[in-house]
């Protein structure tokens, strides 16, 4: 029989068995990696500058679908939804934060913590919206489940 000992300093370990934690790191670093490809190709790529709206549209539907990544995976677990998407888009922040400095353009748009912000409130929302969905959800399952009760 395997005995499990629990080690002092191995608690942090625990951390990468959380699905929204995983979720949220592979997340975040696609969303960092996209970017900084969008960055790359706008900025070192110019025989691709006639397509920039193309470009731009590709890459920002992009983001937008690995952003929905989190909302998809854990739309019926709205704690585990904000954690994953909130690291997602701490990573990608800190990321952007980065940019910025190598880009001096893009310090030109909004700043570092606004960006956190639009991703924040945007997380916040979807969550909201998941859990008034499945409270709606349950109670109409509930609803439904009980045989006395005739539809009219």
């Amino acid at each position: 029989m395997p005995v499990h000992t629990h080690l002092p300093g191995y608690s942090w370990k625990r951390i990468f068995h959380d699905a929204a934690f995983r979720t949220g790191l592979y997340c975040g670093a696609s969303l960092a990696f996209v970017f900084l490809l969008w960055l790359l190709v706008a900025n070192h790529v110019p025989a691709l500058e006639r397509f920039a709206l193309a470009r731009n549209l590709i890459a920002a539907l992009l983001l937008g679908f690995l952003a929905l990544v989190p909302a998809i995976r854990f739309f019926r677990v709205p704690e585990s939804l904000v954690a994953s998407g909130l690291i997602s888009w701490c990573i990608l922040t800190l990321f952007y934060r980065v940019f910025c400095m190598f880009f001096p353009t893009l310090s030109d748009w909004p700043g570092a913590f606004q960006v956190f912000m639009y991703g924040f409130v945007v997380y916040m929302i979807v969550a909201t919206l998941c859990w008034i969905g499945s409270i709606v959800w349950r109670v109409h399952s509930h609803h439904a489940s009980h045989s006395n009760h005739h539809v009219s």
